[in-house]
């Protein structure tokens, strides 16, 4: 497990991609002290890797132990390239760590300007005051300092009044890299989970909030339902379809971290997200403002997410897609919830959620259908609920509306107000023609572009 952050560290490219390409591998997972595969990239300069780790998903403010970013990194040890890296993909420039310094800290205080003027440019604040009253000015000497203040006086920031270390609430919120065991460990016992209460009750099982005592994570665990008798090969097909669940290498795909096979109780277990799932967001009252740009954020996240799915062969059997198995991480990340996915053993031909589900899904059996379009019509569906802020076919049962989207047309009706281009997109995903529905390849560009505009 040690080997990728050496590979790292040491350039190792060829190693990397190869470590990469398993998807039980965790790029955001961290060392003994916090430091993940991208902080050892730019504390070594590593300018391919730093583009190859972010291009797979790494989290870019991601800190180690000490609240270090990438940033903090690339900046204190002069790789210049790393950091306009970094900055590119949007590095939270002003982050700060557990002294109070920001990366134009360290780079003022190892005396590398050119970085400084980057970090400036990219609006660095030069009246941050760390732990010690210090602010990054106070850290260079000489022509150094003054071309700094020239520049920060150019570009408008205030140098008189500094800002004081208790009082930074333009902070984001902090996102660790990931306890490395979260990856590395599968089969549980249930006495490792200390079960708090009950989050939610759904046909396919019980969700509890709780505790992973190995490592003091908190932790969703969901008591898969099975219907009547547990014979003696449910254990077992459990145990043979879990480890697909276990996706690691994608940052829009939550991955089931283990399980507990110990009939009558078989658990899954993933990372607790405070934010619940995307429907909680949209309809339940969390707090949480999605404006325009923030749902088009989701939507690329999901499509994202979709389309590495899609590349699995075979693909996870099963998953379907609606706002209700997606969850939101702490850093507003959606990522779709493998823990959704029913295993072989549980109902087959019961549908709970049909509002999202494709009409040929609804008439059809499962093997007999396209999953990859029916996919897109639930994905438009999502597309739909996150420009309406509504909930599809809120006025009728599951089985009511089931029957009217499979036998009467029954098709959610775009209102007006929602912009032409997203009009047109939510009818093209949602074509009555299955085949004639994009790929989620295809649809990302055109939400990238959508969310510049």
């Amino acid at each position: 497990m040690d080997d990728i952050f050496n590979w790292c560290r040491d350039g190792n490219t060829f190693q990397v991609r190869v470590w990469l390409d398993d998807t039980t591998h965790d790029m955001n997972q961290g060392d003994d002290h916090g430091f993940s595969p991208l902080h050892w990239s730019a504390f070594a300069g590593r300018v391919a890797l730093v583009d190859l780790l972010i291009t797979k998903g790494a989290r870019i403010n991601a800190t180690n132990m000490g609240d270090d970013t990438a940033l903090h990194l690339a900046g204190a040890h002069g790789h210049k390239d790393v950091v306009h890296l970094l900055l590119r993909h949007k590095a939270d420039v002003n982050a700060v760590n557990e002294h109070g310094n920001t990366p134009l800290h360290y780079a003022c205080f190892w005396g590398y300007q050119h970085i400084a003027e980057q970090l400036i440019t990219a609006g660095a604040l030069t009246n941050i005051t760390n732990k010690y009253g210090e602010t990054p000015l106070d850290k260079c000497k000489g022509q150094m300092h003054q071309r700094l203040h020239e520049l920060a006086t150019e570009l408008g920031q205030e140098l008189t009044k500094k800002i004081p270390y208790k009082s930074q609430s333009w902070l984001g919120t902090k996102s660790r890299s990931r306890d490395a065991t979260l990856s590395r460990y599968s089969g549980l016992s249930l006495n490792e989970l200390h079960l708090q209460h009950k989050i939610s009750n759904s046909p396919s099982g019980e969700t509890w909030k709780g505790v992973w005592q190995r490592n003091n994570s908190e932790i969703c665990a969901k008591f898969v339902a099975v219907v009547g008798e547990m014979a003696a090969r449910i254990p077992r097909d459990f145990s043979e379809e879990y480890p697909r669940l276990r996706i690691f290498s994608h940052p829009n795909v939550l991955p089931v971290i283990g399980c507990v096979n110990s009939p009558p109780n078989l658990v899954v277990v993933n990372q607790y997200m405070q934010y619940g799932s995307l429907y909680q967001v949209l309809h339940e009252g969390t707090g949480i403002v999605v404006d325009t740009h923030k749902a088009l954020k989701f939507a690329i996240d999901i499509a994202r997410g979709m389309a590495f799915l899609h590349t699995l062969n075979p693909l996870i059997p099963r998953l379907y897609l609606s706002s209700k198995h997606v969850m939101i991480d702490e850093d507003m990340t959606a990522r779709i919830n493998m823990a959704d996915a029913k295993f072989s053993f549980q109902e087959r031909n019961k549908v709970y959620n049909p509002a999202w589900m494709a009409p040929e899904a609804l008439q059809k059996k499962h093997t007999d259908i396209n999953v990859k379009t029916a996919d897109m019509w639930s994905f438009a569906v999502l597309l739909w609920e996150l420009s309406t802020r509504q909930v599809p076919f809120a006025d009728m049962s599951p089985m009511e509306m089931g029957m009217k989207v499979a036998l009467e047309a029954l098709r959610v009706t775009i209102p007006p107000g929602i912009s032409p281009q997203m009009s047109r997109l939510i009818r093209i995903c949602m074509n009555e023609e299955p085949g004639k529905r994009p790929s989620f390849d295809q649809v990302i560009p055109i939400l990238d572009k959508m969310k510049q505009s």
